[in-house]
């Protein structure tokens, strides 16, 4: 069935032709805006055959896992993906399901023998297999790779893990759509399907604007959607300090907007759980050494500002980094983040740091008259970031930094990812992949800067080719995938799912798809039926 966004009158003039083509009654032709039961990311290779099975009654249909692995995500999972499958929605109470049963059964939805014949045979349900189901959270290394075949009378999907059942199980999902007779159907299908980037992530910010819990646990089911698998939490920043720390609690009751605008230990393990329970990791950043004024609650951490005469002007600058200080009250607050947080990786940021308030500093003017520094306060940067690293790699804790830590000389070690967000992004990526760095991609997808929507700027989104730039196959093979990026200085609770996505979607496709998927007028159809699952 083509389902046509139209309006009024027009739905009586617009007809769809052998060829597929759809014109108007006037003769002009009209774009086609959605296809059926198309993927999107679209998978690695997949055959689909014109032969369509209807789904059986939800009372006999079943999703069930076919190996004895004991696997409790999977169990949620099959519950989630059955509600998604019949009745639209991963949550629904046992009343709302009877009732929505009636009318779907009154109305045909499935297959029924004495209404549809015996000739017309349905699926009755989708068998999972996987052969490992010990990894308590998804990881970089995780496999997701998986392969599903849709035949009578049951689906098949196989996959080596539970992070590689939780993509095929959604593609499953997506495979289904309503046929010109009202029925849900599938088509006979093949499908063998892998990541082409292992991080495909979305960074949220949360500090400019607080986001309630509902919006970033709606935010985790669009991203499962999408199989992207990495939330980049910018959980703090200037603004505000609303993450509740174990340690230092007088953080947050200091640094947050309110008492109501906190998340609690409570808030970060449920949106940890939630997110694993989608093959999703959780990465947090704490961003230092700027973007830190949220955290003056920390006695003697940030910089005083001074005047030409050495008075204080009340304000503050980036952390001091020339007390041991910093570096005692450093160790033990990210030992917490990392026991809290179960990813190896840690975003710890380093942009944007301004020099500003160190050069008023006399204490600081001393200090870089000792150690040679002259006036190159980059020197007295990367100071800090080789002992802030120091302490971040002795908790065996990967860290992740934002292009300039690198960009200002600062000599970290080759493990340390370089996250890139300046433009221009290819001679960035040649740069840091030159020097042995592994490498993320964001530049190219920053959302937050909204565009013309009459423009559709997704199209230049989904152009981005990320291997797009001068290097060798070595250097190439250190960018490991790429985040699209929400920035919260102009978005909240209320429009926060409204900017993402379907934008999101372009990057999704971009991260998981083979790198010769780039018709933007063929994903333009797929996209448009994929916003309409997500708004559904």
């Amino acid at each position: 069935m083509l389902a046509l966004s139209v309006i009024g009158i027009l739905s009586a003039v617009i007809s769809v032709h052998g060829n597929g083509q759809i014109q108007s009654e006037f003769g002009r032709p009209v774009q086609q805006l959605q296809s059926t039961g198309a993927p999107w990311p679209q998978p690695q290779t997949m055959t689909s055959a014109t032969v369509t099975f209807p789904l059986a009654d939800p009372s006999t249909f079943r999703i069930y896992q076919k190996s004895q692995t004991l696997c409790p995500v999977l169990d949620q999972a099959f519950a989630r993906y059955f509600n998604i499958i019949f009745f639209g929605t991963p949550e629904m109470s046992e009343e709302e399901k009877l009732m929505k049963l009636r009318d779907m059964r009154q109305h045909g939805r499935f297959w029924n023998a004495s209404l549809h014949g015996k000739n017309l045979v349905a699926l009755m349900g989708l068998s999972v297999n996987i052969s490992d189901c010990s990894e308590m959270f998804p990881s970089l290394e995780s496999s997701e790779n998986y392969t599903l075949d849709v035949s009578e009378p049951f689906a098949s999907l196989t996959a080596h893990s539970q992070w590689g059942a939780l993509r095929g199980l959604e593609t499953f999902s997506q495979l289904v759509y309503e046929s010109s007779l009202a029925m849900l159907v599938v088509n006979k299908t093949s499908i063998t399907d892998f990541p082409r980037f292992a991080h495909r992530g979305f960074l949220v910010d949360t500090s400019r604007h607080f986001l309630p819990m509902d919006i970033l646990l709606q935010f985790l089911d669009a991203m499962a959607y999408n199989k992207l698998n990495v939330f980049h939490w910018h959980i703090v920043d200037d603004q505000s300090f609303p993450y509740q720390s174990k340690e230092f609690p007088y953080m947050s009751q200091k640094g947050a907007y309110s008492p109501h605008y906190v998340y609690s230990q409570s808030d970060v393990q449920r949106v940890i759980s939630y997110a694993r329970d989608r093959g999703i990791r959780v990465v947090p950043e704490f961003d230092t050494p700027g973007h830190t004024q949220s955290w003056g609650s920390v006695k003697g951490l940030l910089t005083p500002c001074e005047d030409k005469s050495g008075k204080p002007t009340g304000d503050y600058g980036p952390i001091n980094p020339i007390l041991n200080s910093t570096y005692a009250f450093l160790k033990p607050f990210f030992q917490e983040i990392f026991k809290v947080f179960p990813d190896s990786f840690i975003h710890v940021g380093g942009d944007e740091v301004s020099f500003d308030c160190w050069k008023s500093n006399k204490d600081i003017q001393n200090f870089m008259a000792k150690m040679g520094y002259g006036q190159n306060y980059s020197k007295l940067e990367a100071y800090y970031e080789k002992r802030f690293l120091g302490i971040v790699e002795d908790l065996l804790a990967k860290p992740i930094v934002w292009q300039e830590v690198v960009d200002n000389g600062v000599q970290v070690n080759l493990e340390t990812v370089v996250h890139v967000w300046k433009q221009p992004w290819q001679s960035e990526l040649h740069n840091v992949t030159k020097k042995g760095y592994k490498a993320l991609l964001s530049t190219p997808w920053y959302l937050n800067l909204a565009g013309n929507p009459y423009g559709q700027p997704w199209r230049q989104i989904y152009d981005i080719e990320p291997l797009k730039f001068t290097g060798t196959a070595a250097q190439k093979a250190l960018v490991f995938g790429g985040e699209a990026c929400m920035w919260g200085e102009y978005v909240d609770a209320t429009n926060v799912i409204q900017r993402s996505w379907p934008r999101g979607c372009a990057v999704a496709e971009r991260l998981w798809s083979a790198e010769n998927v780039r018709d933007v007028n063929e994903a333009a159809s797929r996209l448009a039926e994929q916003r309409c699952r997500m708004v559904r």
